[in-house]
């Protein structure tokens, strides 16, 4: 048994873990091996194995593959590699290239499907669209939604993963998420890793495959039995029964030295006999460490720089490359690869261990081994036989000699074509040098990263990019690269480095404009809106053009606007409208102008007619939501001034419009369960409680996936599943999602942020009873019957149209009459009650006068809510109407949600899927 790269060794002493392997893929196939008849009812799952180096978990592995393969299955295999750990997606390419290559240019569009755009710059199908960057969140769930398709149309599936501990971060984030849910579907997971070398990324990887997820089957040494069986296929059935017991304690049963330490004796003609046991421990130091080193030694300098080379370059090494990177001819480089090979360092990769690239579409190609040097058997590349082979290499190579190395490398890898992430590993191992290539190269690596999905990959490349460091003119723009690349892992740190950008001296006019808006909404996203107004009003004063100053006064507005602390509201808001009177509406500046006039309207008690008004001119051509330079605020804002002007079905239409935008840029964190939760609150307003419940909890389940961090939205996607629960009499439930995601009665939410902050969790139980008294009411009133509900104002589709006032109708203070339901009615309340219950938006009360506070007063129970959020529902869930019927939304065993493909595409609907 050989934990080598070399499928075909016997397994030995290993009966449990194939007895498991067995049952798997006989839950997997079905009794009788029949793959397409037992996938059907087939069960998928989870087997990890692990085990210190050398203990026999490639054979294992390579037993899996070709049992699996036996029995019908299609199987994905990949391996970890020391080596590039830090090459985003490096694992899930070696996992599907094979299948897309296979499927040519139609078949991979048809596989990937709507998720083409998202996951082909990560699949290294395509370049990265400028302004096109998926969030990490959207490419985890494309690549959920292909695997998924490709197990449920290639079933049954396994998924073979070597070295786990090496596997990429971005790779492993998907997989930790993916692999419970295998047990749904027909697929086999099945990973191999060391223990004692778990990755430091991702906690998820850690939890799958130890003592709280899978339990792992453990691979020990093997018995003296088991070393007699190897050292007889080595060596002969001659082999003395002394001999082999001897060769077991010097390995301490580990399988992979037993077998290097048994082809040692061979090649040194050692006789297995009793007598020659003295031999066994010198010989035994020969195959490891500082003997292994010595064995390279006395091959000769051409081979030592060959295999120092290959160390460079590895996991996989085209002995073309390496030859050039080792300064070798042709002659002189076959000449050291037979050396390596016959010294059992290096190996010709098997066929079934090469992906195979996707053929002309991808840009990360096989370098081409064009030279007179003969390629070994078995395909073009070369690895090392062991892993530990390879770090022993790597680690030998001078520091000076392999930093220069990695420099060579590097420009050899662009030469042939890789591209500049294939290069950034070799340039991260470079000494700073001020060398701007370098800068140039790792800035170019930095957005093929962001475009793929990798925005930790970005940031590593970029501050190594600072370190090197860049031009003065261009600290500043990878100052601010660097902070754009970090907001998602570390927002303090993005306004550290944004600060320091905007005190370039060198910075251009244009360039300190977006800089000073990136800080402000990093600012503001990190609950410090005060200051992030000051940054957009120092910009728009020292702003040297006439659009650049009108770009800062927008985004001037509108921090001010979410503010809770604003000081002089109301010169604020003469201000904005005396400019949104002037302008014309034809820049984005001028139509985010005029979103947020309509959006003061609101908030200052307006007529309707005028918010609506400069609503629609906001518009113009259409709102874009998922712009990076101006954020989707003002979209949201001018959503929500159609929702509370009594036009739903104009809102409804903006928000889907919103939540498609999101979708199709891969945006599935933040942005899209803002969208969702804010979709359900409409749908709460307009009684489609059931509706409201399924968009809120998409909202809430999106939200969390993102961390445990109690981040805004979160509380926001509670907040709003929380009033739809009490409407429809869910009392207990709603008290235990509060009890859930930390929302006692006298907690603090969140301080004012850029979207609007429901205060209901943190207030729910004092008033809990009381909307159960009014929802149980509403129910009385419409007779219990199933989906019957009293409207709130405004519902489109209802049977009857609420009539007003004759008084002046003004934002937020129409009038309403209660909705009729057919059939009998209870005596019911008088409609004074009734006009209570309904929602009604913030301007129910007057702008706060100038130097007045929002913050809690000494004693009071909970923190009460600012005047300009576009809803309120720490009040509205208890004005709310209540529908009998009650569907929940099913979810999965595993409580995973599933993606489905971006909006406005194939399958959308507009209505949120059920998992």
């Amino acid at each position: 048994m050989q934990d080598g790269r070399r499928p075909g060794r016997r397994v030995l002493e290993r009966e449990s873990q194939t007895a498991a392997v067995t049952g798997a893929l006989t839950d997997l196939c079905g009794p009788e091996g029949d793959a397409a008849e037992g996938a059907a009812a087939g069960r998928g799952g989870l087997l990890v194995f692990a085990g210190p180096a050398g203990t026999g978990k490639t054979t294992l592995l390579a037993e899996v593959r070709r049992s699996a393969a036996a029995r019908g299955c299609t199987v994905l295999f990949a391996r970890g590699a020391e080596q590039e750990q830090h090459t985003p997606f490096h694992v899930v390419r070696q996992l599907l290239q094979p299948v897309l290559a296979a499927a040519g240019e139609d078949g991979r569009r048809e596989l990937l499907g709507d998720w083409y755009g998202i996951l082909g710059p990560a699949m290294g199908l395509m370049a990265a669209q400028e302004g096109t960057a998926p969030d990490p969140t959207g490419v985890r769930d494309g690549l959920d939604w292909v695997v998924t398709h490709l197990g449920v149309r290639r079933r049954p599936v396994v998924l073979v993963l070597d070295d786990a501990h090496w596997a990429d971060a971005e790779s492993l984030d998907w997989l930790a998420g993916y692999a419970p849910r295998a047990a749904e579907l027909p697929m086999l997971v099945v990973l191999a890793h060391r223990p004692d070398e778990q990755p430091s990324h991702p906690a998820a990887f850690r939890a799958m495959t130890g003592p709280g997820g899978t339990r792992p089957h453990v691979l020990g040494p093997l018995t003296p039995a088991g070393v007699r069986a190897l050292v007889r296929e080595a060596l002969g059935e001659d082999a003395d029964e002394e001999f082999c017991r001897q060769l077991w304690a010097v390995t301490g049963g580990n399988p992979f030295e037993t077998v290097e330490l048994a082809e040692k004796v061979r090649e040194k003609g050692v006789e297995p006999r009793a007598g020659n046991t003295a031999a066994l421990p010198d010989l035994a130091s020969q195959v490891k460490g500082a003997g292994l080193l010595d064995r390279l030694e006395r091959l000769g300098g051409a081979a030592k720089r060959f295999a120092w080379a290959a160390a460079v370059l590895a996991p996989e090494v085209s002995p073309a490359a390496a030859a050039g990177l080792a300064g070798l001819g042709p002659t002189e480089a076959a000449h050291a690869v037979e050396q390596l090979r016959g010294a059992r360092i290096l190996t010709p990769v098997p066929d079934a261990d090469r992906p195979r690239a996707p053929a002309p579409a991808a840009r990360l190609r096989a370098v081409p081994d064009d030279g007179p040097l003969p390629a070994p058997d078995g395909g073009g590349k070369l690895e090392f036989v062991h892993p530990l082979i390879a770090g022993a290499v790597y680690r030998s190579v001078p520091h000076g000699f392999r930093v220069a190395m990695h420099g060579q490398a590097a420009v050899e890898v662009l030469d042939a074509g890789l591209g500049a992430t294939a290069a950034a590993r070799h340039l991260l191992e470079m000494h700073p040098e001020g060398d701007p290539w370098v800068v140039r190269r790792l800035r170019e690596a930095a957005r093929e990263h962001m475009g793929s999905g990798a925005p930790e990959a970005a940031r590593r490349c970029l501050a190594r990019a600072l370190r090197e460091p860049p031009a003065p003119e261009d600290r500043g723009a990878v100052l601010l690269e660097l902070g754009c690349a970090s907001l998602l892992h570390e927002p303090a740190t993005t306004i550290n480095h944004l600060r320091a950008a905007l005190e370039e001296p060198l910075l251009a006019p244009a360039l300190r404009e977006t800089v000073a808006s990136r800080l402000a909404q990093a600012l503001a996203h990190t609950d410090r809106m005060a200051e992030a107004v000051a940054t957009v009003a120092d910009a728009a004063r020292h702003a040297t053009d006439a659009p650049g100053r009108l770009r800062m006064r927008a985004e001037q507005f509108m921090w001010s606007a979410f503010s809770a602390d604003e000081e002089d509201a109301p010169a604020r808001s003469r201000r904005l409208a005396r400019l949104a009177d002037r302008i014309t509406g034809r820049t984005r500046a001028h139509r985010h102008i005029l979103g947020l006039r309509a959006w003061d309207a609101v908030v200052r008690g307006e007529p309707a007619d005028t918010a609506l008004h400069f609503a629609e001119r906001a518009l113009g051509d259409g709102l874009d939501w998922a712009c990076d330079d101006w954020g989707y605020e003002v979209p949201l804002l001018v959503a929500s001034t159609f929702m509370y002007c009594d036009r739903p079905g104009r809102s409804e239409e903006q928000f889907l419009d919103g939540i498609a935008a999101f979708e199709r840029r891969g945006w599935r964190g933040g942005h899209l369960a803002s969208g969702y939760t804010l979709l359900g609150y409409l749908k709460y307003r307009r009684g489609r409680l059931a509706e409201a419940e399924d968009f809120a909890r998409t909202g809430l389940e999106i939200a969390e996936r993102m961390g445990t961090g109690r981040l805004p939205v979160e509380w926001y996607a509670v907040g709003t599943l929380v009033v739809v629960l009490l409407a429809r009499g869910r009392t207990e439930e709603a008290h235990e999602l509060a009890r859930e995601h930390g929302c006692a009665p006298r907690s603090r939410p969140p301080s004012p942020s850029p979207t609007p902050r429901p205060s209901t969790a943190n207030s729910c139980s004092p008033w809990a009873g009381t909307a159960t008294r009014h929802a149980t009411w509403r129910r009385s009133a419409a007779g219990s019957r199933p989906g019957a509900c009293a409207i709130p104002p405004g519902a489109a589709g209802s049977s009857t149209t609420p009539s007003r006032s004759p008084r002046t109708t003004r934002t937020g203070h129409a009038t309403w009459r209660p909705t009729p339901c057919a059939g009998p009615v209870p005596s019911a309340p008088p409609a004074a009650s009734a006009r209570r219950c309904a929602p009604r938006p913030p301007s129910h009360r007057p702008p706060r006068r100038s130097g007045s506070s929002t913050r809690p007063s000494p004693g009071s129970s909970s923190p009460r809510p600012p005047t300009n959020w576009p809803w309120r529902s720490s009040t509205t869930g208890r004005r709310c109407a209540a529908s009998v019927a009650s569907t929940r939304r099913p979810s999965s065993s595993t409580g995973a949600w599933r993606p489905r493909p971006p909006a406005g595409r194939t399958g959308w609907s507009g209505a949120p899927a059920a998992n």
